[in-house]
Order: C-alpha cells, then structure tokens, then sequence
C-alpha cells in the first residue's frame, strides 16, 4: 500500500486561502442576511402575538376537545358520510383530471424551447402565474356565487388552480429535456408537433404523472376545506358537526378522510411503479 506524503497545511493555506476561510466580505454579507432574517422573524411573531402562555393555553384547549373526539362514532350517519366522502373524492378527482387538461397545453406553449418567441413564452407563463395566484378558497367563494352550492363549484376552484400550478411545473420540466432526442427528430425531418410527441413528451411523462398524481392526494384535503364554504362533500358535513359541538362525529369524519387520503396515496404509488418504473 502506498502512503500519501503528509499535507502541508500551511502551505496549502497559502496557495488557496479561501478553500480554509472565507473571506470578510462574504462572512460579513452572510451574518447580515441572518440578522435580516431574524428581524423579520421577531417582527412576524409580535404581529402575530405569539407568546408562550397563549401556547400553552391553546395546547390545553386542544387536549380537551382531543378528549371529547373519544371515541369516534358516526351515530347513524354512517350512509350520509360515505356518500359525502363519495363526492369529496370525485370533486378532487374531477378538479384533478380538468387541470391536467388544461395545464398540458399551458405546461408546453410556456416552455422557452417549445415556444422560442419571448412575448408569447412571457404570456402563457403569466396565464399560469394569475391562476395559481389565487387561492383555491377564494376560487371556490367565486364559484359559489356564480354556479351556486355543491361540488362542481369546488370542482371548478381547483381545476383553475391547479391549472396555473401544474402549467408551471409543466413547463418547467419540458425546459429540462435533454436536446439531443430533439435535435435528432428533427434532424430526421419531423415537424415541431411531431418533435414534442416523440422526443419531448417521452422524456417527461413520468414526471408530469408524478406531479398529477401527487395533486390528486392533495386535492382531496382540498376539497374537504371547499365544502366548508359551500362547495358539498365531507366538508360541509364535518363543518355542522363542528358547529353542533358533536366532536365524537368530528373525530369520525376526520378518520375517513385520513383513511380516503391513505387509500389514493397507495393507488397512486402502484400508478407510479406500473408506469413510470415499469414493474409488473
């Protein structure tokens, strides 16, 4: 075995300086965007009036309605609450499946190497940028007073939504493909169109499923906070058990919705394996 000569340090010290220290310029810059962040931090807590014996207070409280939720029991609601758990899980899905529709078409008309001309590039990302700016709720409050109570205002808030979020994240994945399938597409006398369908979308679809798959679990949540503010589904129904104080039912309702959530991840993991990975 052959030994490696020992390091002189000081000299290695000498040649490169800033690989042992950094210099007082940047150690300077640093500890001030620390006490920047620090600041805002202090300040963000006093305007939020944060203090311990509120936490601790509030703490308590919970503990206490934790203690009424036991034991969970729907009381004979159990068919009302299943078929409002029913529509909370089509309003996700139905919401999910029109957002990805739509963010197709936006994901790939606002990628840079897909669209070379800027002042289109810049337009189809600001479409996306004003969707997903606003929220989800406030979407939901819109569609309400437009379409009336029920699920499809809910599923019409987070297709919007999620419209201009997947349409980014789209976008940005078709900007990361590999140019050389591209090229050599082209290279072989296919037009624009048929360059995205053999050496674009290939390269990322599985990571488009991923972030559609991944929104469909989270819309679920989603569309349970939506029925508080009128859009129908397990939300609506855990919102009157809320306001009767009839936390027993609160804590059923709350399972349901863990167990539908848990359901869709692991459907969505055998989606992913099946075809992205390619098990069997």
């Amino acid at each position: 075995m052959i030994v490696p000569p020992p390091l002189d340090v000081a000299a290695a010290r000498h040649l490169a300086p800033a690989a042992f220290a950094r210099p007082l310029g940047a150690r300077l810059r640093r500890a001030g965007a620390w006490l920047v962040f620090l600041a805002v931090l202090a300040v963000a807590l006093w305007r939020v009036d944060l203090s311990p014996a509120r936490l601790i207070a509030g703490i308590g409280k919970l503990g206490w309605l934790l203690a009424l939720m036991m034991p969970p029991a729907h009381n004979g609601w159990l068919a009302e609450f299943s078929w409002a758990m029913l529509q909370t899980v089509a309003m996700a899905l139905a919401g999910t499946a029109l957002a990805m529709i739509a963010a197709v078409p936006l994901g790939f008309l606002g990628a840079r190497n897909v669209v070379p001309v800027g002042l289109l590039h810049f337009g189809f990302r600001r479409v996306s940028d004003g969707l997903r700016g606003v929220d989800t709720l406030i979407w939901a409050l819109m569609f309400v007073n437009a379409v009336g109570l029920g699920p499809f205002a809910g599923v019409m808030a987070i297709a919007v939504s999620d419209a201009g979020t997947l349409g980014k994240l789209f976008a940005e994945a078709v900007e990361n493909v590999d140019r050389r399938p591209v090229e050599g597409v082209r290279a072989a006398g296919a037009s624009r169109l048929q360059a995205i369908r053999f050496a674009i979308l290939p390269q990322v679809f599985p990571v488009l499923l991923s972030h559609v798959l991944y929104y469909l679990e989270s819309n679920t949540r989603s569309a349970t906070i939506l029925g508080v503010v009128g859009a129908g589904g397990i939300g609506f129904q855990l919102a009157e058990r809320i306001r009767l104080n009839h936390w027993n039912e609160v804590a059923f309702i709350i399972l349901m919705i863990l167990a539908a959530v848990t359901a869709i991840d692991a459907c969505s993991k055998a989606v992913r394996l099946r075809v992205i990975r390619g098990a069997p």
